[in-house]
């Protein structure tokens, strides 16, 4: 009987593995020896796959330390593992079986002298959505670090505030000198940088690896080349895939890294690492993340939502100013005390002019170009400022802690730019306001001056 016909008996997905234990203890390269018809699609997944033929190297279709990790310890202890893992885009559910050498020599390069030979089976089925029960059948051990970085996880009300003290546990947990997460917003192309002692300043740590805080969550997803993870006792394979992350780790004194990415339904949105971790604790450290990962992604991809829908509710999805529900709220924590009375304060009403005419003759394509236009030169001009679309054509400018000078000149560019631009033309109204005043009064009166401006430009252009 050959390792083909052998394995063709198997009803899963199903390959065979050997190496050689040589004399010193050490091991041989991972040899393929065999895949079954149901899982001969593997091979033909790597671009320029070579042909396959038993005992082919099995780095010549793929490189994933963590599966050579689980598959020189399976077979070189005899005893059978289990892993539940997010790779390659699906939830991998892998059975690692020890083999008894029933082959003898067959298709096999001659053993070096001293040596033994060793199999392993995989078995192996997968699925889009992560499954629950599959993530239960862990160690107590693993089970009690999960439940307690989950607590840490929830016990904080700030978001930031329990990510750091999950960091400080998973840190503990691994016997690590540091431990820190890496958000990765992929809608807005934004990151952030958490450690146990809260947010750090994201650009110095890119920088240091010439990247801007976006090319670094990129590049790192090629270093995991298709895996979830890289847990290295030493960095090696780090400097040959990553030499200037391998020198940004070498700055910071890292030896080893346990580094996971933690993926939401296949989407990245974060990554979670420990160095100088308790190397004796490694298969421990892999089954806690795993499960944490998943917890984390939830809890990460909920937040990203969250804040979009803030974002949202409060931003004028034309123009991307403020809309009229921010700026009520703005006004009311004023006018309740829950926010502090600036000690000055300049209102500012910027009617747009002739956007109904742009509307009827052109269009409301062309009305929203102009509204858009518009709104652009108001960031220009009152970019540092609080800006919010009060209404179709209205906008209302909060400035906050300068002197009247300054908001007259402010006033004198917008409309310079106005003047400038054949397209857009404002009404003004303004008040300045210090001392003891009364924001909402502010907002009225400068409401009616915006008026007064607005007839008078109408009478002098005979618009309607």
């Amino acid at each position: 009987m050959d390792y083909q016909s052998w394995i063709e008996g198997i009803n899963e997905l199903a390959s065979l593995y050997s190496f050689d234990i040589l004399s010193d203890g050490s091991f041989s390269e991972i040899r393929l020896m065999a895949v079954n018809q149901m899982n001969d699609v593997m091979l033909h997944m790597v671009p320029d796959a070579p042909e396959f033929y038993p005992g082919i190297p099995y780095r010549s279709y793929w490189m994933d330390l963590n599966f050579e990790s689980y598959i020189y310890k399976c077979a070189s202890s005899a005893k059978p593992l289990y892993s539940y893992v997010n790779a390659r885009g699906v939830w991998l559910k892998g059975f690692y079986l020890p083999i008894a050498d029933i082959w003898g020599e067959y298709n096999c390069p001659p053993l070096p002298k001293g040596a033994h030979r060793v199999y392993c089976l995989y078995v192996v089925n997968f699925t889009e959505q992560a499954q629950t029960d599959s993530m239960a059948q862990r160690s107590p051990e693993v089970a009690g670090a999960v439940l307690d970085i989950g607590i840490r996880l929830h016990e904080a009300t700030d978001f930031y505030e329990s990510l750091a003290n999950t960091a400080a546990q998973v840190k503990e947990f691994c016997g690590a000198r540091m431990c820190s997460m890496y958000l990765v917003d992929k809608v807005t192309r934004e990151c952030t940088f958490v450690s146990e002692d809260g947010v750090h300043d994201l650009e110095e740590f890119a920088s240091e690896m010439g990247r801007t805080p976006f090319e670094v969550a990129e590049i790192w997803e090629k270093d995991l080349a298709l895996s979830d993870c890289l847990l290295l006792q030493d960095l090696k394979i780090i400097e040959e895939r990553d030499p200037e992350w391998y020198r940004s780790m070498l700055m910071h004194g890292v030896q080893n890294i346990v580094f996971y990415a933690i993926r939401y339904n296949q989407t990245l949105v974060g990554y979670i690492w420990a160095a100088n971790y308790d190397v004796a604790k490694t298969e421990q450290i892999k089954e806690t993340l795993e499960l944490s990962t998943f917890m984390l992604a939830a809890v990460i991809a909920n937040h990203f939502l969250i804040s979009r829908l803030e974002v949202k509710s409060a931003m004028d999805a034309l123009t991307q100013v403020g809309n009229r529900n921010a700026m009520d709220d703005y006004v009311k924590s004023i006018e309740k005390g829950t926010a502090k009375l600036p000690k000055t304060l300049g209102v500012i009403f910027a009617d747009l002019n002739g956007l109904k005419r742009k509307n009827d003759e052109e269009g409301h394509d062309a009305g929203d170009r102009m509204l858009v236009r518009s709104s652009s030169l108001l960031k220009v001009v009152f970019g540092e400022n609080l800006i919010y679309r009060a209404g179709g054509d209205e906008f209302v400018i909060f400035c906050e802690d300068i002197s009247e000078e300054q908001m007259r000149e402010r006033i004198s560019r917008l409309k310079m730019l106005a003047d400038s631009n054949l397209d857009v033309s404002f009404a003004i109204g303004s008040v300045f306001c210090e001392g003891s005043y009364d924001i909402g009064e502010a907002v009225q009166k400068a409401d009616e001056l915006m008026y007064q401006d607005k007839k008078e430009y109408y009478q002098l252009h005979s618009a309607t």
